[in-house]
């Protein structure tokens, strides 16, 4: 997979990221870069009070992910594959919802000074579902800060990211319908999306699994 050591996956909670990470990183005998969620002291808070915990649970997640992000440094990015269950951009999505416009004003300032430190991926694997989907995938994955996440917050985040990523431009990017696809179960979806990521190579493409072709 040559010029593409870098690889990240992105999406809304629930929608699968971190098990198509594992599972790409095992295939290409590469690092894997997990996003650690549980570890923001505010986040419990946040989910029973939106507004009042947004900024330092905003905040805290940019320095947390500014951080991880730096850790990739330390690999050779021009040798050594990497898949990443998150970009460090994501946390822009996120602040865009959560805070009001004087937050956003500080935030914006700190983040635009921590992005040029982050490397970025090669390509993106941006992976959609309906808030139909989501929200049952939410409810069996368990988290206990989860539990209490309303339709509402998922569904006003799931457009946030298709706006966000209907203007990305940064890098190479792969759109994925997960809604029809399992890439745990079945190994020829999971082999049929791996070639198509290893085969993309500019702009933006949009797959359709073979479980929603015509």
């Amino acid at each position: 997979m040559p010029g593409k050591n870098y690889v990240a996956i992105e999406g809304v909670i629930g929608v699968g990221k971190t098990t198509l990470a594992k599972l790409l990183a095992t295939k290409w005998g590469a690092h894997l870069k997990l996003e650690i969620v549980e570890e923001n002291p505010f986040l419990a808070d946040f989910y029973q009070n939106m507004r009042g915990h947004a900024f330092q649970t905003q905040l805290f997640f940019l320095l947390s992910r500014h951080r991880q992000q730096s850790d990739l440094k330390q690999y050779d990015l021009f040798m050594e594959r990497v898949v990443s269950d998150y970009i460090f951009a994501k946390d822009r999505i996120f602040a865009n919802i959560t805070l009001d416009d004087n937050e956003l004003g500080l935030y914006k300032r700190l983040a635009d000074l921590l992005e040029r430190e982050v490397p970025k991926p090669d390509i993106v694997v941006y992976l959609q579902a309906s808030v139909d989907v989501l929200m049952g995938r939410i409810r069996r994955r368990g988290r206990d800060f989860e539990r209490d996440m309303s339709r509402e917050y998922i569904d006003t985040l799931n457009e946030a990211y298709n706006h966000f990523f209907f203007h990305y431009k940064d890098t190479p990017l792969i759109v994925v319908n997960t809604n029809d696809i399992d890439f745990v179960e079945s190994t020829a979806d999971f082999e049929e999306l791996a070639k198509e990521i290893e085969e993309h190579d500019k702009g933006t493409a949009y797959y359709v699994p073979i479980g929603t072709r015509a």
